[in-house]
């Protein structure tokens, strides 16, 4: 018996893949064309208005219009308005022009007074690359829900004014099934029939509902929990024991959740924002009538030691929650003490330095 090679068991796969992917882009190119034809039509009536003061201009205008027909039913108008409806880039556009010149001829001298709606006339029915609005497809289908509210209104229909597309909805938020009429979770119909839905959102605290109310809740969300009379209230997570924060931080309740905050820094452990929510002062930091305030070192309040810069020709310097020792003005720091500075390192700035006369022995 003959084996059959792999390549020939996957033939039949890929041909599968390669119609579909050919009825893809078949589709794709159906839309696109709906597309071109109506930046044709929406240019050319841009056309339209754009010469509709002009005339055939220089010479004797008066006898050329009594001669040559008016200006506006003209050919020269025409070609005028055909030779700016693309730009000389669009390729697709401008071949759709050049195919369908003698279209634009019939419509221009023959059928505008009774298809005054060029799109209509030239896209949809003479070369069928559009649908009327709420149908779809090569046969143009009405969308799901009638061509007057495709979808029901709650959606988008696939294809939607052109040839292409499966009409398949897609649905607006809050909707869903295939003709949108259904409520996603989270929403419940407030007014429903076969052809209607209108969709409203639930409660915050629900997860799914029936009305409008935290007392419509089917269920509670994550965070809210149901009361004495079956509403779903919110969890304060923040009296919970243990605390849900870190010891630097304090909790802060929001609807259906919570949140930590990091401590002031003036805080050992806090209840609350700012320097009036410690438990405690953090170190060079005092309690004063409730909030902790810095410690003055340099002042020699809060306990500190009268002279906490002990060393010679020193000063103190207070910062937020310290202190600093610093070398006194005229000073400067020289291993590990504070020294003074040398004459020639202070010139007068309003003066030049001279050198200091010479020392000279008695005779």
């Amino acid at each position: 018996m003959r084996s059959i090679r792999p390549s020939l068991l996957l033939l039949p796969c890929l041909l599968l893949l390669l119609g579909i992917s050919r009825t893809a882009d078949a589709k794709r190119d159906l839309k696109s064309a709906c597309t071109t034809c109506r930046q044709v039509t929406d240019n050319f009536k841009k056309g339209i208005e754009r010469t509709a003061k002009q005339g055939f201009g220089g010479g004797n205008t008066a006898w050329e219009e009594r001669t040559l027909s008016k200006y506006e039913t003209s050919e020269i108008r025409l070609t005028e308005i055909l030779e700016a409806v693309c730009d000389s880039s669009s390729f697709e556009c401008n071949r759709m022009v050049e195919e369908h010149e003698d279209l634009f001829e019939t419509w221009w001298f023959k059928r505008k007074a009774k298809h005054p709606d060029l799109h209509k006339w030239f896209c949809v029915e003479s070369v069928k690359v559009c649908c009327p609005k709420g149908a779809y497809g090569p046969q143009c289908k009405d969308c799901v829900g009638g061509s007057d509210r495709p979808c029901h209104g709650n959606g988008a229909c696939d294809g939607d004014a052109t040839r292409g597309g499966d009409g398949h909805c897609s649905c607006n938020h809050g909707y869903e099934g295939e003709s949108c009429l259904e409520c996603i979770n989270g929403y419940f119909g407030e007014v429903k029939n076969d052809t209607f839905t209108l969709c409203s959102e639930c409660h915050a605290s629900c997860q799914s509902c029936s009305g409008g109310t935290n007392q419509d809740c089917d269920e509670c969300k994550a965070g809210w929990e149901e009361d004495e009379q079956d509403a779903c209230v919110d969890v304060n997570e923040c009296s919970k024991d243990p605390a849900p924060c870190g010891e630097e931080e304090y909790c802060i309740n929001n609807d259906g959740s919570f949140s930590c905050k990091g401590c002031d820094k003036v805080c050992s452990g806090c209840t609350g924002a700012g320097a009036n929510g410690c438990r405690d002062c953090a170190a060079g930091y005092h309690d004063v009538e409730g909030t902790c305030t810095d410690v003055d070192e340099c002042s020699g309040g809060g306990g500190a030691a009268a002279a906490v810069c002990a060393a010679d020709h020193q000063q103190c310097v207070n910062t937020p929650g310290a202190h600093l020792c610093v070398c006194a003005e005229g000073h400067e720091e020289r291993d590990g003490g504070c020294v003074p500075r040398a004459l020639s390192e202070e010139p007068d700035e309003e003066e030049p330095a001279t050198e200091p006369p010479q020392a000279h022995d008695d005779l």
